[in-house]
């Protein structure tokens, strides 16, 4: 039986992290192969709905408006293109498809009436929906999960200490209350971190420790190695060793067990073997596609070859059920 904790300390994920590593990978697997269907991995494909000229000054990122990083602002997609960009990714073995756009905050204005029709549409294509935006009041969250929005990623990005260091444009809380704001919307969150911006040990397990003391775990963590790009603070940041990320989501699965662990930025510079031992560690997720908004990403085609190989099989999507909102409009249509 597997153990859902939301209690857990610094000392006590420590103590997980920096256990030997074939240790680790063997206890993160054992407790992994205690779920059902362990091999399935969630297939997502993720398109960048908007580019470029973000307000925001994240360290890391190329579509910020203060870096000169060779990024082109393009206007928001139409429906269209996104419902073309799905039923591709859908063909291709997703069953995810993630909407992100370079927005602050969102804005109730046509754009985002513009997303609420592309949640519509993707949804009809009997696909999981989700979105990263920004920041969300509730009453927005509310018109996205009336919309049919499956999920919601909000990356906490790293430690609470160390947020400061890597954006000044929003606070550590205002990512927490997103994050809230979504689950009173009943939405599933996704939200995870980024490891390789100069943080230390210290840093990444306090940002597990958020995110598995959250009241609810996360339904998604995404754990991304960053991707340094010229042009940006970070862009003379050096790999992260694959060791790094196959702790990462180790302790993850360990402290998150029911929690889908997603191998996400920086899958395109591992090998078949890394990626192999990620898998192994517990990550049951995986972004497919050539391209993460704006950064290189494996295509469909090899990831279909290492799934043979390697003996995975893609997850089908609502795999967990429909979104709340959804259900309920299925009962009353109905009833009528």
């Amino acid at each position: 039986m597997i153990e859902i904790r939301n209690d857990w300390t610094k000392e006590e994920i420590a103590a997980i992290y920096h256990s030997p590593l074939l240790d680790l990978i063997y206890r993160a697997g054992t407790i992994h192969r205690l779920n059902e269907d362990y091999a399935e991995v969630q297939i997502s494909s993720l398109i960048s709905i908007k580019t470029g000229g973000c307000s925001e000054d994240c360290s890391y990122c190329p579509q910020s408006a203060r870096y000169q990083t060779g990024v082109q602002v393009h206007a928001m997609l139409s429906v269209d293109q996104v419902t073309n960009a799905a039923v591709i990714a859908k063909e291709g073995g997703a069953s995810r498809l993630c909407m992100g756009a370079a927005w602050r905050e969102v804005r109730d204005n046509r754009d985002f009436d513009r997303v609420i029709e592309m949640v519509k549409a993707v949804n009809e294509l009997d696909m999981e929906v989700c979105a990263t935006l920004g920041m969300l009041t509730e009453s927005q969250a509310q018109k996205l999960a009336d919309a049919g929005l499956y999920a919601y990623n909000h990356n906490i990005d790293t430690s609470e200490d160390d947020y400061k260091r890597i954006i000044t444009t929003r606070t550590f809380d205002d990512r927490l209350q997103t994050i809230e704001n979504v689950r009173k919307a009943k939405i599933t969150v996704c939200s995870g971190g980024i490891i390789g911006l100069g943080e230390t040990d210290n840093d990444r397990i306090s940002m597990l420790r958020t995110l598995s003391n959250m009241a609810k775990h996360p339904e998604s963590v995404p754990i991304n190695a960053l991707v340094a790009i010229k042009g940006t603070p970070l862009e003379d940041q050096k790999p992260v060793p694959i060791w790094d990320m196959v702790r990462m989501i180790a302790t993850a699965r360990i402290i998150m067990p029911k929690s889908v662990v997603r191998l996400s930025a920086g899958r395109n510079e591992m090998s078949m073997t890394d990626q192999a031992l990620c898998f192994m560690a517990g990550a049951n997720s995986i972004f497919a596609g050539d391209k993460l908004l704006t950064t290189p990403n494996p295509e469909f085609n090899e990831d279909m070859k290492m799934f043979e190989i390697l003996g995975l099989k893609p997850r089908e999507a609502f795999k967990k059920g429909r979104p709340a909102n959804t259900e309920q409009k299925e009962i009353v249509s109905s009833i009528i």
